[in-house]
């Protein structure tokens, strides 16, 4: 394996993790102005948050202003790919690259590149928005770069 990062599910971490992003979203936002507030707040000392500060991040801060890939089944019925763009662009999403094979048993397999820079909600959002669309039988973070 190459990569250096990879994508956990929060539910098997040890809660500090969280707690850190929590303690920088506070900062970020200007909730609270001082660190040792943030950490007290959230239940950490600060050398944990120092610890980690650089090294733990959500989809949103890591990805800042990139390319987003994702892959879908979709069902052959009119007007899914439409909508599927149509959630994209709505939410502030550019659409780069749109790849779609042939359907065959009435799914087709399909990629879509877009950039994120001017998103209306996080990456999360969007996607199970794009989940929750009629037609979306699977749905695949494939890349952030």
């Amino acid at each position: 394996m190459d990569s250096k990062y990879l994508v956990i599910d929060k539910n098997i971490l040890p809660d500090v993790f969280e707690k850190v992003i929590i303690a920088k979203e506070l900062l970020r936002t200007g909730q609270i102005k001082e660190i040792t507030e943030a950490v007290k707040n959230v239940g950490i000392s600060r050398s944990t948050f120092y610890k980690y500060k650089d090294h733990v991040f959500t989809l949103e801060e890591r990805s800042g202003g990139k390319k987003v890939t994702l892959s879908f089944l979709l069902s052959h019925l009119q007007g899914v790919l439409s909508n599927v763009l149509q959630l994209i662009s709505n939410n502030g999403g550019n659409v780069l690259t749109i790849n779609q094979d042939i359907p065959i048993n009435g799914i087709a397999n399909v990629s879509i590149t877009f950039e994120e820079d001017n998103l209306k909600k996080s990456i999360e959002e969007l996607i199970d928005e794009i989940k929750d669309t009629e037609g979306v039988k699977k749905l695949v973070l494939v890349s952030m770069e």
